[in-house]
């Protein structure tokens, strides 16, 4: 099989996974927090892996990655292409989500950059911009699948009995009307665009992003939300030059098939 079938084929499964993250993305378009994904690099890798070999009168040239010994007969090997087209990563889009009013105490949006930390019942730490909070029967502060809202001196839990539970735009977490039961923390990373979606709008660092650190006069927004950052029609504009691509690229493997064949059947003839 030659290398145009490869190329086409291995060209219609990056569009593939190119669609999955554009799906993902359109399913969460109401999902508050949530940061769309981008295809980094769904391009074609054409890559020329090649060694410079220096002969002994100091002349360079250059031959493939084959062992040393091996004889050309006649031939001189320049290097090797890569035949299939690579699709490397996908990353996360930092740009803001427009805020939405809710008047509910409990949601709470990050002015700028950073994270709130959560964390399970098993001590993973995870990070997220979703900031639409309840209680739980034990007076902590959660979010909707149970995952503990971290402060600056771990879950903050504000009892049973708490009135009038108010979050000032310092994060501090009032209640009764003027006692301070905890601070929120806010952290960020060096690249947050490298965090990796570990699924229900929850981050964990990546070697890429770096280890969290906490914000220092962080600002946030009481009773409002950040919604998601995807825009439709920018997706959907997407989505339809996945499928135009991918389309090509199965008619070039259709191509590449149908000349196959008549050449198998043209040297059996012959």
């Amino acid at each position: 099989m030659h290398r145009g079938i490869y190329e086409a084929a291995s060209g219609m499964l990056v569009q593939v996974t190119h669609l999955d993250v554009i799906t993902n993305n359109l399913a969460n378009v109401d999902t508050p927090g949530y940061k769309r994904r981008i295809s980094a690099t769904a391009d074609f890798s054409a890559l020329l892996d090649r060694i410079e070999k220096v002969s002994e009168d100091g002349e360079t040239k250059l031959t493939s990655v084959l062992p040393a010994d091996m004889p050309f007969k006649g031939r001189q090997v320049i290097g090797s292409v890569a035949l299939a087209a690579i699709f490397s990563e996908d990353v996360m889009d930092t740009f803001p989500g427009v805020l939405k009013t809710t008047e509910s105490p409990l949601d709470v949006a990050i002015d700028g950059k950073g994270f709130f930390a959560l964390a399970d019942e098993n001590g993973n730490t995870f990070y997220t911009r979703e900031g639409n909070f309840i209680l739980d029967n034990n007076g902590n502060i959660v979010n909707p699948n149970g995952l503990m809202l971290q402060g600056e001196g771990g879950a903050i839990n504000i009892g049973n009995n708490a009135r009038d539970i108010t979050i000032n735009h310092t994060g501090q977490v009032i209640i009764n009307g003027n006692e301070v039961v905890g601070r929120l923390a806010v952290f960020n990373f060096e690249n947050p665009t490298y965090l990796k979606h570990e699924g229900k709008n929850l981050l964990t660092p990546t070697e890429q992003s770096g280890e969290a650190e906490a914000v220092e006069g962080f600002k946030v927004w009481s009773g409002a939300l950040e919604m998601s950052n995807v825009e439709v029609v920018t997706e959907m504009v997407r989505m339809i030059e996945a499928q135009r691509i991918y389309e090509g690229a199965s008619k070039a493997l259709m191509t590449h098939d149908e000349n196959t064949s008549r050449m198998i059947t043209s040297f059996s003839r012959g």
